[in-house]
Formats: C-alpha cells, structure tokens, sequence
C-alpha cells in the first residue's frame, strides 16, 4: 500500500506566521506605549531650546485613528536675559493637535489646533508695538515645531488674556476672560470661489461688558481683503479704576463703557470707524470725600468735561471716528471725532450700535473721504479719488 503523505510540515508555517505576526504585534505595540514618550522627549527639548524663554509639557496623549496628539499643561514663559527671571507669558490646560477632516474630505491635508483654557498675559515692558510683534511671531515659530501642517482651523475654549503693569502706582492687572475664538477655513480650503471664504468669529468678557467679533477674510489676497465689525456692551467703568489710577489719576464711581466699530479692506485701501459711548459716567460724588484736596480738583475738572458733553437725555459720552485711506497712508481726523462728541452732546445722541455701513462695496478710491474737516464743511461736493 502507498504511504500517505504527511500533512504536519503545515503546522509548523502557520506557527512560523503567527509568531511573526505576535511579534509584529508586539513590536507596534511597544512602538505605540513608546511614542508619549519620545514625543514628550522631543516637545520638552524644543521648548527648552527657544531662546528667551522657558517651556514644558506635563503629559502628551497620541490618538493615531484621529491623527492626533495633546500636549497636556503647557506653559512657556519669557526669560529675562539679564537676571534669568521668568514672567509668566503663556499657559494651556492643553492643546489639540490633529488633521482636519473637513480639509481632507475636500481634498487638502490640513492641521487644526484646539486650545483649552489657555492664558496669554503681556507685561508693561513687554507690550511695546515691535515687542509684541516678536512674542506672536515667537509663538507661531514654537506652534510650527509641534504642527508640521498649515492650520486651517484654530478654535480657543475658555481663554484669557491678560496685561500687567506692577511698576505703576497701584500696580495694573486686566484680564479679558471667558474668550472664545473660533477661525474656520484659513488656507481657503473649500469655498475657493468666495471672495471672503475665511471667517473669524469670537467673543469675551472685560468686567461685566460683552465682546463680540465677527470677521470674513480672504487670507491668500495679496493685499490685506476682510470686513469685520466688533462690539463691547456695558464694561464696568469702577472695576477698571486700577487703570484709571495709575494712568489717568482719577478714579470712576459710576458707569458703562460701550465700543462699536466697523472695517474693511481691499485694494490696499481700508474705510471704517470707531464708536465709543460712555453711560452714566459719575466720576466725583460722596465717595471721594476723604481724597486730597488737588485730587478732588483734578477729579472735578475731568468730571466737567464729562458734564458739558454729555446728552443730558441718554446720558451718555460718546464720539465717533472716522478711520480710512490706504495702508501705506491711514488716515484718523481727531477733529471729526471732536466734532461728533458735540453732535452727541447738543444734536443728536449717537446710536450705542454697530451702525452697519461699511462693507466691501464702500471700499472704493471714490469713498476714501481724505478732506479735513473744513473741507469737508465748506465743500458742497465731495472731488472725485478723495482729494
């Protein structure tokens, strides 16, 4: 009889393939249980390396199914070259890092940050116009170490920012809390056939007032295209007194503050205005009566003025100015907003609202008003271009 041939040479090759499959298992899996790590490793090293300031990360969580990672209690703060003090400069309870899948269900690969509860603070010798230039150009070169990809989408959950001045007297701390910022399509991703396809909304609290903003912009433009208009409802006046102290030497019993403005731009030219409206405004009543004799004055004097321009009926403060021009030669006519504080006072109040006139189509060479004030008074006829 033919012997049968023998079928066991097959066990041992299924054995030899799941073991090379365990141990390839197991290897990912060291990989994975590693990449925190590493990744922790390598965030600390580079936060380390930023000249002028001092960074670190507590924990880092990898979500590879999302293409994600959080960078968990994050601080960076800046270092004084001269006695290596530190100042606080920015924290997050974390931050998401991850793909946009919007992006790349229309095609792109694109990044989206998402920080939760962070904390931008400026100091007084810090927030000098170049110096704050360099703390956020700084920052995106430190955001670029840990997201390789172009954002396209950044949203702020909780945030604050803050500013400091602890040499004025009494020292300044103001915080704008509770912002939340949200910036959708930045890359112009989708939406391409848009004139604006970008848009950045956000809204705060600064001491019992409301901050609402709202931009659409083109971010690929050669030259600076948006609209926006921005409102801050009933800020508190007394709870601000810590400014008005150290800068103004006065201080507030009583009152609101309100600002509304409105912009656009295109063109390389921009038209818009800004609209503060003060309510209710007391600045000497029985609460000042132990203060010295030339701050009761000075109080007084800044308390007349606040009296012979007030709308007596809304009881209100307010002025309006008119910002346009181009961007190589902006134009702001104090005697415009000068002219407005009467107009609110003896005429006609202004209204405490965002007056929605400005807009793309009101950007035009024709519309840039560059007259002066007389001119614009005497002159029946606006000349053509702004001139």
């Amino acid at each position: 009889m033919p012997e049968k041939k023998k079928s066991g040479g097959a066990k041992p090759a299924r054995s030899r393939l799941l073991k090379i499959i365990l141990g390839f298992a197991i290897v990912l899996l060291i990989v994975r249980l590693s990449l925190p790590y590493i990744a922790l490793h390598y965030a600390n090293k580079a936060l380390a390396g930023m000249h002028g300031y001092h960074g670190h990360v507590e924990d880092i969580d990898i979500a590879l199914l999302r293409g994600a990672y959080r960078l968990n209690n994050i601080f960076i703060n800046k270092v004084d070259s001269n006695n290596q003090m530190q100042t606080a400069f920015f924290r997050s309870e974390s931050i998401d890092l991850s793909v946009e899948w919007k992006a790349l269900f229309h095609g792109s690969i694109a990044g989206e940050l998402v920080f939760e509860k962070p904390m931008l603070r400026f100091t007084k010798d810090k927030t000098e116009p170049n110096q704050v230039k360099k703390d956020t150009t700084d920052f995106r070169i430190v955001l670029k170490k840990f997201m390789p990809l172009k954002i396209n989408r950044f949203e702020v959950t909780h945030g604050i920012l803050a500013y400091n001045d602890s040499s004025s007297s009494p020292p300044v701390s103001l915080e704008m809390t509770n912002t939340h910022i949200l910036a959708q399509n930045l890359k112009s991703v989708y939406g391409k056939n848009e004139v604006l396809p970008a848009t950045v909304d956000a809204s705060a609290y600064l001491y019992k007032g409301e901050i609402s903003f709202n931009m659409k912009l083109n971010p690929l433009a050669d030259k600076p295209t948006f609209d926006l208009n921005t409102e801050l409802k009933n800020t508190n006046l007394p709870e601000l007194n810590e400014f008005f102290k150290a800068y103004g030497k006065f201080d507030v019993n009583r009152g609101n503050f309100g600002l509304y403005a409105e912009m656009a731009a295109k063109d390389n030219l921009f038209k818009g205005y800004v609209k503060p409206v003060i309510t209710g405004l007391d600045v000497v009543g029985p609460e000042d009566r132990n203060d010295g004799f030339l701050h009761k004055l000075w109080e007084s004097a800044v308390g007349a003025v606040g009296v012979v321009f007030r709308n007596q009926k809304k009881d209100q403060i307010a002025t309006k100015v008119p910002i346009e021009g181009s961007f190589k030669n902006p134009d702001t006519d104090v005697l415009d907003a000068v002219v407005e504080v009467v107009v609110n006072a003896f005429i006609q109040a202004l209204v405490p609202a965002i007056d929605n006139e400005i807009n793309l189509n009101t950007v035009t060479a024709e519309n840039i008003d560059n007259r002066n004030i007389l001119q614009k008074i005497f002159s029946k006829k606006k000349k053509k271009g702004g001139k």
